[in-house]
This record gives structure tokens, C-alpha cells and sequence, in this order.
């Protein structure tokens, strides 16, 4: 039997989850975040598990027999940072240009979006969305 995924929607509401947030300035950041990533998918935001706010879905399928559903573009609040997941060929140079940010494969990581270039975060969440779409159409 396939394990069951952790990440699945949830009935919460992205309100109340946002509205539980201590900090005004990551609240803030978090509402913007919900309208761009709405822009960027076309989706509306959905909880997905206890902390990510995702955005539209796709359902993807490796080559090991292992699928799943997951969320097109997602971002969670974390103690240190807000992570925002992308996918996908992230390309260097747009990195370059987004700001004070680690990155990892799937994750990019800042402390507040003071510290980056909301206009290259966009190009990158929308490149990631169509390298899923084109993945798993």
C-alpha cells in the first residue's frame, strides 16, 4: 500500500491561517504573496497540510510507479524565513537579480519581501508553473 501524502488540502481557511500570525510584517507579506501567486496561477489559495498556502494542482507521476497531487506554486511562513516553493528550472541570472534570498532545488528562501524583487519572483513563480504544466500536463 502507497503511503498516504502529508501534503493534501485542507478545509482551514488561508485567512485564518495568515491571521494567526504573530508578526504584522510577515502577515502583510503573506497577503501579498496569496495575490501574486492568484495572479501568477489563476487559482484561489487553499491550505495544503498544517502551514502551506497553495495554488492550483497538478498531479504527477515518477517513474518509480510513486504519484501524487501537489500544488502548481506554494509558499509557507517559517520561523526564520518565508519559503516560497518553486520548481523547475530556476534560472542563475534571474536568481541573481531577485535579492537577498538562499535558494536550494525547490525552495527559495527570504526573510521578508523588502529584500527581494517582487517583479523577478513573479517571472520565477511563473516559469515554475509552466515547466509543471509542461511536466505533467
Amino acid at each position: 500500500m502507497a503511503a498516504e501524502p502529508k501534503t493534501k488540502p485542507t478545509q482551514q481557511t488561508v485567512e485564518a491561517f495568515i491571521e494567526k500570525i504573530a508578526n504584522e510584517k510577515v502577515r502583510d507579506d503573506c497577503y501579498a504573496l496569496v495575490k501574486l501567486m492568484k495572479k501568477v496561477t489563476g487559482s484561489p489559495a487553499k491550505m495544503w497540510g498544517p502551514s502551506i498556502i497553495g495554488f492550483g494542482q497538478y498531479h504527477y507521476k515518477y517513474e518509480s510507479g510513486h504519484e501524487g497531487d501537489a500544488c502548481l506554486a506554494a509558499f509557507s511562513p517559517r520561523k526564520p524565513n518565508i519559503v516560497v516553493y518553486a520548481m523547475g528550472n530556476t534560472s542563475q541570472s534571474m536568481l541573481s537579480k531577485l535579492g537577498k534570498h538562499k535558494a536550494t532545488k525547490g525552495c527559495l528562501y527570504f526573510k521578508s519581501l523588502e529584500d527581494i524583487q517582487l517583479d523577478v519572483l513573479e517571472k520565477l513563480i511563473t516559469q515554475s508553473v509552466e515547466s509543471l504544466k509542461k511536466k505533467y500536463p
